[in-house]
């Protein structure tokens, strides 16, 4: 860092230190009806005990804005289309792909559709929101941009539950992807490219359940489908999960693990807060600009949740003709009937507003402008469960307040998007699974490829209805597992239409419940075994991949000129899988599997030949974008989708194919076989590492390629800001496959955003005070304060702090005691 930058940034620091929040003393607040005692703990987290639940979450959202307001109003910004009025012409696109998308339009039609008990929580959190923007010092970055934030509303709130829900329920780049497939392979040979459910990998739920009481599947599936929610308001967004029971564990009462997987950020995306109040008392995680927990405990339910990845998204092919300069119709059944066109208009800072013409179908939005060189000419509207209005709001104020696992049930009913894996526990000792969320049911069709929109064969007819989902209650085993995985097999009588991913990281999971050693002869399990599950590092197909390569013949001649290929097999013949960051063969093996794939894939899916059709069966594709780009995952979206599921497809994909050695996807045009081509692909690894790190293979390691930095949105502003607002980067062990998940971009090792688990906690049934948790960086988003980056060694060492729970336990932990009054 150069002595100017390194004086700016001191002088920053100093300005931001200014803008710390005040959490001692009193704070006397219009709005507040009585008084609310904030106590922090050394870890930041605030522990808010109020009379009311309005002064609960009034002062939530007072303490959200005290830590995370400028982190709150990005958000807002992000999924309203108006990042461009404080940043400039840099977020264009990403603005006008927003305005597209018309979550923010939905969430603000919602607040109309809410009862008035929940709206007035979600008021009282906006009022405390307010209160600090109205009296409290702005952070830094309102200083750097030169901006005020607007006052906190609703919608607000709502739209960021649709943008959590679209990173985790995108899958419409799938059916342009298998489009494109189809056409170039055929469709015998593009179904060959599917994810496959491996034999080793478990279900979550366990095969061979009696399924009588599910409804009756020779109905008809529209009687069966649980109807829409709401009127178009046209018309007026990986993670691990697992729970013990009692009979595993050494205090005779369940124990539930957590590590929910997300951008590694700075600030972290979520916030760690114990709120309490009348009859509720809540400790965990939420979204900041969110009331309540999202994931944590009550002192009576404890839950955690994974994306259960159902295919909820489907893209309809529109016949469109434009009657004048503000008019387009759209076919539909024979008949041309209005589409809603809006004109949304784009501040840009320090430049003229631009103008996005929105056209919304009976099926949605029309969504080519997202990813013009992938979606081509055909124009596609995006139907999508999150677009169709709801009351989802009521499931998160109703599962706080459930007193056992069947409550907490029940109370997953209002819960739509994104489809969730629930694994819970009460106090109780019973454990449960629940498979929540809004999934259509086709006319015809299964929503794997873009269909007809001109006619209504293709239409939702409903929703799977709640009673419908899998569920699962005190199972035999004794345990539940989730890890966004397959979650029934064949025999559930009703198809769920799922889009899951790997099971890698679930198979880990299981072994190491079933064949835990913590302690000589101890076969029980306690958290200290629990930590070590959530810091594992093994990968189920590095180990299968390594065998593979291990058994290559190395050529031990005295004139072998390949004498580093050779000690590079060696090497992976004695791996155990484990993808540490000081492990050369986790190097070797992650760089292997991307080489090999992109060989057996180029030529096939990317020959010069290359033909997609021009018409309206499949989309149309501008090749500036290699297809094996995108098969390995590579997203058709900056920001909104970076990457594609089809990243966690070929990695299971190839594993398969390496039982087959003389299969056709090997031979690349001169009769290759399997061990014709490994071989060639870890030459190419090794002279790949060369170039990297160097000629010596003790040298290599995978922490060397994998590195972390806890990146903040205004990283990217040059050598000042990054030094200012972010942490790294730091080398890293793991991959997606692993239970220590630190997943980087599928297609290439070359990206700054890492997915991974944020916040991890362990919640012991038995002693709640016993729970505990991790938050990296840190639970503020002031980068002079201590609690920015205070968790960062914490989160890379599995050094876990008290989840503290008690009123006593905190009054004699409370580092610092803020009284907010009325004014």
């Amino acid at each position: 860092m150069s002595p100017q930058v390194s004086l700016l940034k001191s002088v920053l620091e100093l300005i931001s230190r200014t803008r710390l929040p005040k959490v001692d003393g009193d704070l006397h607040l219009p709005g507040l009806h009585a008084p609310v005692d904030v106590l922090r703990d050394d870890w930041g987290v605030p522990h808010i005990f109020a009379q009311s639940l309005y002064d609960l979450f009034f002062a939530q959202g007072y303490v959200h804005a005290q830590e995370r307001l400028w982190q709150m109003d990005f958000n807002r910004r992000l999924v309203a289309g108006r990042l461009s009025e404080i940043l400039g012409s840099l977020t264009i696109d990403l603005d006008r792909w927003m305005r597209i998308l018309t979550m923010q339009r939905v969430a603000e039609y919602e607040v109309r559709l809410i009862k008035d008990d929940v709206k007035r929580q979600l008021q009282a959190y906006a009022d405390g929101v307010n209160a600090f923007i109205t009296q409290g010092r702005l952070p830094l970055e309102f200083t750097l941009l030169r901006y005020k934030p607007e006052p906190w509303i609703i919608a607000n709130t709502l739209a960021w539950m649709k943008m959590m829900s679209w990173n985790l329920s995108v899958n419409w780049e799938m059916e342009i992807l298998r489009s494109h497939l189809v056409s170039n392979l055929g469709p015998e040979l593009a179904a060959e490219l599917e994810l496959p459910h491996l034999q080793r990998w478990p279900f979550i739920i366990p095969p061979g359940l009696d399924y009588s009481n599910i409804g009756n599947v020779a109905l008809e599936r529209a009687q069966a489908a649980r109807p829409f929610t709401g009127p178009s308001p046209y018309e007026g967004l990986g993670s691990n999960n697992w729970v013990l029971a009692g009979s595993r564990t050494t205090t005779g009462m369940p124990l539930l693990a957590n590590d929910m997987h997300l951008t590694l950020t700075s600030p972290s995306i979520w916030f760690e807060n114990h709120l309490a109040a009348e009859n509720l008392n809540l400790s965990g995680v939420i979204f900041p600009g969110i009331p309540g927990i999202i994931a944590g405990h009550n002192g009576h339910v404890a839950w955690g949740f994974t994306n259960g990845f159902p295919d909820v998204q489907d893209l309809y092919m529109e016949r469109l003709r434009r009657t004048s300069q503000d008019s387009i119709q759209v076919e539909y059944n024979g008949v041309w009937e209005e589409a809603q066109v809006l004109k949304e208009t784009i501040l840009v800072k320090d430049n003229t507003p631009i103008v996005e013409e929105v056209v919304i179908t009976r099926h949605g939005p029309i969504i080519n402008a997202l990813a013009p060189d992938f979606t081509g000419e055909q124009p596609l509207a995006l139907r999508w469960t999150s677009l169709e209005p709801d009351t989802m709001c009521y499931s998160i104020f109703e599962m706080i307040r459930a007193n056992n696992c069947q409550e907490f049930h029940q109370a997953l009913q209002h819960w739509t998007a994104p489809v969730q894996n629930v694994v819970y526990a009460d106090t109780s000792g019973n454990i449960a699974y629940s498979f929540p969320g809004k999934i259509p049911v086709r006319a015809r069709g299964n929503g794997r490829l873009p269909v007809p929109g001109w006619t209504d064969e293709f239409e939702w007819l409903g929703y799977v209805p709640f009673t419908d989902l899998p569920r699962l209650y005190n199972p035999p085993q004794g345990f539940i597992a989730t890890a966004n995985n397959r979650t029934v097999c064949d025999d559930y009588p009703i198809h769920l239409n799922l889009e899951p991913i790997s099971g890698d990281r679930a198979q880990r999971i299981a072994e190491m419940i079933l064949d835990n050693k913590l302690r000589d002869g101890e076969e029980k399990i306690y958290i200290p075994f629990i930590q070590k599950m959530h810091f594992d590092q093994h990968s189920p197909s590095a180990r299968i991949i390594a065998r593979y390569i291990g058994q290559l013949l190395p050529d031990n001649s005295a004139n072998n000129p390949e004498t580093m290929l050779d000690s590079a097999i060696c090497l992976m013949k004695e791996w155990d899988g484990q993808l540490s960051a000081n492990s050369s063969a986790a190097a070797i093996y992650e760089v292997f599997i991307r080489r090999i794939i992109r060989m057996m894939l180029t030529n096939k899916l990317d020959s010069p030949d290359d033909k997609t059709l021009n018409d309206e069966k499949t989309p149309t594709r501008n090749i500036s974008v290699l297809l094996t780009d995108r098969y390995m995952g590579k997203g058709p979206t900056p920001v909104l989708a970076e990457t594609g599921l089809s990243g966690e497809y070929w990695l299971p994909w190839l594993t398969r194919i390496f039982e087959e050695p003389d299969s056709h996807w090997f031979d690349l045009g001169h009769g290759e076989k399997r061990d014709d081509i490994i071989r060639q692909a870890l030459r190419l690894t090794i002279d790949d590492l060369k170039r990297e790190v160097g000629n010596v293979i003790s040298d290599w390691s995978w922490g060397r390629l994998h590195k972390l930095t806890f990146n903040h949105p205004l990283s990217g502003g040059g050598k000042l800001l990054q030094a200012l607002f972010s942490r790294g980067p730091f080398p890293l062990g793991g991959d997606q496959t692993t239970i220590w998940a630190t997943g980087a971009s599928y297609h290439d090792l070359e990206t700054s955003r890492i997915v991974g688990p944020p916040y991890r906690m362990i919640i012991d049934l038995g002693d709640l005070n016993n729970s505990v948790s991790i938050l990296a960086p840190g639970q503020s988003g002031h980068p002079a304060s201590h609690h920015y980056d205070d968790q960062i060694d914490a989160w890379f060492k599995g050094i876990y702090h008290p989840m503290l729970f008690s009123r006593q336990a905190v009054e004699e932990k409370a580092s610092h005691k803020l009284k907010l009054l009325p004014k």
